[in-house]
C-alpha cells in the first residue's frame, strides 16, 4: 500500500481544499473548506460557472448572501463526492461576535438543509476566539456541528472541549513557520512545534476523555501528516495527498487513545484564563490574529470580484 492507504488505516483523511475536482481520486472521508480556498477555486475556469450562477440567481441580494450560496454551492458539489461532512466557514469579520457568529451558523445550515443536505453532513467553522467558542457552544446545542479553526494553543482547545464543540482543527504549518521564523531551525519530524502541539492536545482529549475530534490542519509536508498518523482526522492539500499516495514507504501509528498520557494536569478554562494563556502565548496570539486578518482579505477580494460581476 503507499503511504496514503495506510493512514487511512489509523485515521479518517480529509481533503483540504474548494477544489472539488481534485478530491475524487483520493477517496477521502470530509472535505473542508476557507475563504482563501474558494477564492482560489472561483478563479478557475472550471469553477466560474458556479459563480455566475450564484450572482445571476441572486440579483437583489446583498454581496454577504451571493457569497453565503456560493459556499452552499462549492459544499454541495463536495457532499456529492465525500461520504461524510464538509466544513463551511463563517466570515471572518465576524470573529468577535457571538450573537453574529450564531445567527450565520444558523442560516449556513438552513441553505444546506433547504438544498437537501442533512446538517450531520455539515460543520460550521469559526475562529477559535472566546467569542467564536461561545458560539459554536450554542450551536451545538442546537444540533449545529462546528468545527473550531485557527487553533494554536492548548487553552484554546481544552475551551472548545468544554464547550461541546465536535471538532478542532489545530494548525500545524503556521506554528512551524512562527517557530522557523524566531529561531532559523528547519524543524524536523517529532521535533516540529507543530507537531507536538496537535499531539499535546490529542493526549490531553484522551487522557480526561473528551468527544470533541482533533483534526490536524495546515501542513508544510508529508512528515508533520506522518507524526500524527493516528489522530482522529487529519485534513490535506491536493498536493499532499498526491506525495503521500507517490510514496510507498511504511507508515507508523504515532498517536492513539491507548497511548495517551502526559504530565498536563486538568485545566479548566474561564473566560479571564483563556484571554491570559492566549496572550502569554505570542505565537498563537500572532497566528491567530494573522489568520484572521488573512481570511478577512480574501473575502473582501471575493465580495470584489462578485460585486464587478453585478
Amino acid at each position: 500500500m503507499n503511504q496514503l492507504e495506510q493512514l487511512k488505516q489509523y485515521t479518517k483523511v480529509v481533503a483540504d481544499t474548494g477544489d472539488f475536482q481534485s478530491i475524487k481520486q483520493y477517496t477521502p472521508r470530509d472535505a473542508t473548506t476557507n475563504p482563501s480556498l474558494i477564492l482560489k477555486a472561483v478563479q478557475k475556469d472550471e469553477y466560474k460557472p458556479l459563480l455566475e450562477k450564484a450572482v445571476r440567481d441572486n440579483p437583489h441580494a446583498s454581496t454577504g448572501a451571493v457569497i453565503d450560496k456560493l459556499l452552499i454551492a462549492f459544499g454541495g458539489e463536495i457532499l456529492k463526492i465525500v461520504s461524510g461532512r464538509v466544513s463551511t466557514e463563517i466570515d471572518a469579520k465576524l470573529s468577535f461576535d457571538v450573537e453574529a457568529n450564531v445567527a450565520k451558523g444558523r442560516e449556513l445550515i438552513d441553505l444546506y438543509e433547504r438544498a437537501g443536505f442533512d446538517r450531520e453532513r455539515v460543520l460550521i467553522k469559526i475562529a477559535s476566539t472566546w467569542e467564536g467558542i461561545k458560539a459554536a457552544e450554542i450551536l451545538e446545542k442546537e444540533m449545529i456541528h462546528c468545527n473550531l479553526t485557527l487553533l494554536f494553543s492548548l487553552p484554546q482547545a481544552i475551551a472548545c472541549a468544554e464547550a461541546g464543540v465536535q471538532l478542532i482543527s489545530p494548525f500545524v504549518g503556521r506554528i512551524y513557520d512562527w517557530h522557523k521564523k524566531q529561531t532559523g531551525i528547519d524543524y524536523q519530524g517529532a521535533e516540529d512545534p507543530g507537531v507536538q502541539s496537535v499531539r499535546r492536545i490529542y493526549n490531553y482529549f484522551r487522557k480526561f476523555g473528551y468527544e470533541t475530534e482533533v483534526m490536524g490542519a495546515s501542513f508544510r509536508n508529508t512528515s508533520q501528516i506522518l507524526e500524527l498518523a493516528g489522530c482522529d482526522l487529519l485534513t490535506i492539500s491536493p498536493d499532499l495527498l498526491q506525495k503521500l499516495a507517490d510514496t510507498e514507504a511504511p507508515v507508523e501509528r504515532k498517536l492513539s487513545a491507548e497511548s495517551a498520557s502526559g504530565a498536563q494536569a486538568k485545566m479548566s478554562v474561564d473566560e479571564k484564563t483563556f484571554r491570559f494563556m492566549l496572550n502569554e502565548d505570542a505565537m498563537a496570539t500572532e497566528k491567530l490574529a494573522e489568520g484572521i486578518r488573512a481570511f478577512c482579505a480574501d473575502s473582501g477580494k471575493l465580495k470584489q470580484i462578485i460585486s464587478g460581476m453585478r
